[in-house]
């Protein structure tokens, strides 16, 4: 996985869409925001493949629907499980399917935001992304939630894994990421340290072989890890 950026960095952001006016309208924001810069826009699918994969930028914004290849395909290029240094993704859509989330999160996504969230949003889902961790439009997120705990075959975006490798804290740890807490909010309520968290976080990936948040999420919930006191 592509590295955080260094402490004090700007976060180099890609951004893909067709529309001109979108791609106009996030950098003009973006790139207002102290600690983020956009180095690179594509109109269509390969343009963005190929710029994300000379720039190598700490997140790449894509579209779903664009020309040529789609933001789906992209992201699996960019971040999909046979990808030896995926990057960061968040694929950013009006589209609010289901289908569509899913195949973002299977395809190596880490966040799945909707265009409609606002400019607020788009910032916080580029910070999280480059910090390793997800956000997931909360307009999508419970019905998402609700369909991973139905039981399910495996996929990408489930590993099958036991609760058996994982301690106790680690477990605590998975059950408030299932919740959204962020990593500070996990640190105060299990009162330790942030980087006590961020050791255990990379401990549960490593057992449960999920390459971010989301899949952990995901496992918390079909596993029955995912509701308040459970």
């Amino acid at each position: 996985m592509t590295s955080p950026p260094p402490s004090g960095s700007p976060i180099r952001v890609l951004i893909a869409d067709d529309q001109e006016m979108v791609r106009t309208g996030f950098r003009f924001f973006l790139d207002a925001q102290p600690d983020i810069t956009v180095v690179a826009e594509a109109a269509d699918g390969e343009q963005a493949v190929a710029l994300a994969r000379r720039e190598r930028p700490d997140v790449c914004l894509l579209d779903i629907r664009m020309p040529k290849l789609d933001g789906l395909e992209a992201t699996r290029l960019l971040a999909g499980p046979q990808v030896a240094d995926p990057m960061r993704v968040v694929v950013v859509t009006t589209f609010d399917l289901d289908e569509y989330v899913y195949g973002a999160l299977r395809g190596g996504a880490c966040g799945f935001l909707l265009k409609d969230s606002g400019p607020t949003l788009l910032a916080e889902a580029v910070r999280a992304a480059a910090a390793g961790d997800s956000l997931v439009s909360p307009s999508v997120t419970v019905r998402l939630l609700k369909h991973l705990t139905a039981p399910r075959t495996t996929t990408a975006a489930a590993p099958a894994k036991s609760a058996q490798s994982l301690t106790d804290r680690e477990l605590d740890v998975v059950r408030l990421v299932a919740l959204g807490r962020t990593n500070a909010e996990i640190a105060a309520e299990l009162y330790v340290s942030l980087s006590t968290v961020k050791t255990h976080l990379s401990s549960v990936q490593s057992k449960l072989s999920a390459r971010n948040r989301v899949e952990i999420a995901a496992w918390a919930w079909q596993h029955g890890h995912g509701r308040p006191g459970s």
